[in-house]
């Protein structure tokens, strides 16, 4: 019964559980940052291949 006891009330555990969450999140961040720029990277690409293909063209 002890060691239920003392697994209850270790804190320990929950130092590591809360670098966990804490790991996660920023884990999140860094992937939607990398798919938004992606995309914008992309986008300015085809951009730039429209501006060398017909240098007439709107946005150049």
């Amino acid at each position: 019964m002890n060691i239920l006891r003392d697994f209850i009330l270790e804190e320990e555990g929950a130092a590591a559980a809360e670098y966990a969450l804490i790991l996660a999140i920023i884990g999140s961040a860094i992937a939607v940052a990398a798919v938004l720029l992606g995309t914008n990277i992309g986008q300015a690409i085809t951009d730039a291949a429209t501006c060398v293909a017909n240098p007439t063209a709107a946005n150049c």
